[in-house]
């Protein structure tokens, strides 16, 4: 069955949002979700991690070239954009070996034929507890990415490393390309500690992203969560973490 085929049956067969509210970007995504590949664990998580409307607010359209930095093993936006993209456009997924190895024969689908695996060399350092990237390569030319996205993975690496991050996000998008971060929330100025690491600063991480050359053009609250007091550990959260979500542009 052609993708396009797929997408035209499920959206007849799962009214989960009225179509008529929905973008085609997020028409497609909605189909991706009732996918087979994907596990009752990801599905698990789709309530807090909205992906409908999170892909929309990113300005995702299906004929990009995106970035996507440290899928992880669980590969959550990697399996739903895959599907979007396989039509008219590519997704970059950047990690390690060892995560590829994980992923299974989902890889393997029609449907993911336009997701590039892109090894890099990523080594944890237990006394710092962050992880440490070796060469950035993404992949493409300089200047030709549309979209980069670096969800919920931010806090895992130093502020050395993420300028370092930050800058090859830079030079790999086109002018106008934007660049997405989500991560869990950290209180401003608030002291890191072994409790709070897996948390960031979203005033520290807009400020690092701007000294890269960055704008700052969007901000959303879709995963503002009252009910989390900003002081325990991200596993120590019963429902979903407060998150921060911003979207930034290379000047034009």
């Amino acid at each position: 069955m052609k993708i396009t085929n797929f997408f035209l049956v499920v959206l007849l067969a799962t009214p989960l949002i009225s179509n008529a509210q929905l973008s085609s970007i997020q028409q497609k995504v909605q189909a991706v979700m009732e996918m087979d590949h994907r596990t009752d664990a990801e599905r698990a998580r789709d309530e807090d991690r909205d992906p409908v409307n999170a892909v929309d607010f990113m300005g995702l359209e299906d004929d990009m070239t995106v970035i996507e930095f440290i899928p992880a093993a669980q590969a959550y936006y990697t399996k739903i954009l895959g599907p979007v993209l396989r039509d008219n456009g590519h997704l970059m997924a950047i990690d390690s070996e060892g995560t590829f190895g994980r992923w299974g024969d989902w890889i393997e689908m029609p449907e993911m034929g336009m997701v590039h695996p892109i090894p890099m060399e990523l080594s944890f350092n237990r006394a710092e507890g962050r992880y440490e990237p070796g060469e950035l390569n993404f992949g493409l030319p300089a200047g030709t990415a549309d979209k980069f996205l670096y969800i919920r993975e931010y806090h895992n690496f130093n502020a050395e490393d993420n300028e370092r991050i930050n800058a090859a996000v830079y030079d790999a998008l086109k002018p106008g390309g934007e660049y997405v971060i989500i991560d869990h929330t950290r209180r401003h100025m608030q002291e890191e500690n072994r409790v709070l690491g897996r948390r960031e600063d979203p005033v520290t991480v807009i400020y690092q992203v701007q000294q890269a050359g960055f704008i700052l053009d969007r901000v959303s609250d879709m995963f503002f969560q009252e009910s989390d007091d900003l002081t325990k550990e991200v596993g120590e959260i019963p429902n979903m973490t407060d998150r921060f979500f911003l979207v930034f542009q290379k000047p034009e």
